[in-house]
């Protein structure tokens, strides 16, 4: 007998409710606590015998269920992680992608093998699998990545993170030509449907998973930032895919479609998936104004990098009386020039506060050395 799918649906949301207030009501032990992990396998026995003798296994332990819990869940997370300011979620989500997120996408096809009875199991499994990577008392994607990904994984796939660069480089400089985008359109044409499946899943994945496990070794935010930008848009990509492609997967170009999809988010070239995220997830998660504020942080981290600590005062300055104001956003002109104002007025070096800016045209009786000064001020502006 076939499970009720508003029951199912609304035992779904209540675990999904209930694994965001866990994850964010738990204090994070970093999965060292051993115990916590032995009480959390035998809880996990245990329901296992329940759905056995209880035939209530298949209203909690769905597909809907532990896609709330592997793929819904993490994509809003990730998308918060992204828009926050504390820099350290974006490596603790990336650590999950790299292991539920790859598993999630490579695992769907399992459903069609297995019978209604072994896909309860199936569907338990994954279920608490999802949850115990990011748990906050088991932290599974992070001792993973201590235990293998950074000291087995990592140190053979840098290597080939450098060369799968150069192939991508070229294979973009081929697709360009219009002669050599046939070809390939042509021969995957005549693949099977699920090979097709397999060869989009692969795009979006392989290459994704190899630089996000170079991006977690190294110190620096912003590649953690950009794979995470990518994975929050590939998860929702991949399950519309998976959704839709039962009705029109059918029909021709369909797959093309979706690798074409997966290429522009992927591709610094493009910028796609950055794009999307603050255009479409970000404004639906309600997460604007978190952004904002992370967006301010980096241009004042950029300030004092990029310039000497007494420039970096004047151009705070500026941007602060700047936002003290209240413009029509109607007029960009008059904030230009209000900005543009409060530049020239910028208490700057003596070496270049002698110099009057014009608005961007440089004049041409400017001496060259003169002219270099001006464009170094004149990138403040940027």
């Amino acid at each position: 007998m076939a499970a009720d799918p508003w029951i199912t649906f609304g035992v779904s949301l209540v675990l999904l409710a209930s694994a965001a207030v866990a994850y964010h009501k738990t204090e994070r032990t970093f999965g060292l606590d051993l115990k916590i992990h032995v009480i959390y396998a035998l809880f996990m026995v245990g329901m296992i015998v329940l759905v056995s003798f209880v035939p209530i296994g298949k209203y909690i332990f769905s597909g809907l269920s532990y896609t709330f819990i592997g793929a819904w869940l993490p994509i809003y997370e990730s998308i918060r992680a992204v828009c926050t300011p504390d820099e350290d979620d974006d490596k603790v989500w990336l650590q999950y992608w790299m292991v539920g997120g790859v598993l999630f996408m490579t695992t769907t096809f399992v459903d069609d093998v297995l019978g209604d009875s072994a896909d309860v199991y199936w569907h338990l499994s994954l279920f608490f699998l999802f949850f115990w990577l990011y748990f906050p008392k088991t932290d599974g994607a992070h001792l993973i990545y201590e235990k293998v990904t950074r000291p087995f994984v990592a140190p053979l796939v840098k290597p080939v993170v450098g060369k799968m660069d150069n192939f991508i480089k070229n294979l973009t400089h081929m697709v360009m030509n219009a002669a050599h985008l046939w070809v390939v359109w042509i021969f995957f044409m005549f693949l099977p449907a699920g090979l097709k499946r397999i060869v989009s899943i692969a795009v979006g994945t392989v290459y994704p998973f190899a630089s996000s496990v170079k991006a977690a070794t190294t110190e620096e935010v912003e590649d953690d930032t950009y794979w995470l930008t990518y994975w929050s848009c590939y998860g929702i990509l991949f399950i519309l895919m998976d959704i839709i492609e039962n009705w029109i997967g059918w029909i021709p170009g369909f797959y093309t479609l979706v690798i074409f999809s997966t290429v522009y988010l992927m591709l610094p070239m493009f910028g796609g998936a950055d794009k999307i995220f603050r255009k479409v997830l970000v404004p639906l998660a309600g997460l604007q104004e978190l952004l904002m504020l992370r967006d301010a942080i980096a241009i004042k981290k950029s300030m004092l990098k990029d310039l000497d600590p007494e420039r970096a005062k004047s151009v705070r300055k500026v941007i602060a009386k700047f936002y003290e104001d209240d413009h029509d956003p109607n007029k960009s002109s008059n904030m230009q020039e209000e900005l543009m104002s409060g530049y020239n007025g910028m208490n700057l070096p003596a070496r270049a506060s002698s110099i009057k800016l014009p608005s961007f045209k440089m004049p041409s009786f400017m001496s060259s050395n003169d002219s270099e000064v001006a464009t170094e001020n004149t990138s403040l502006v940027v």
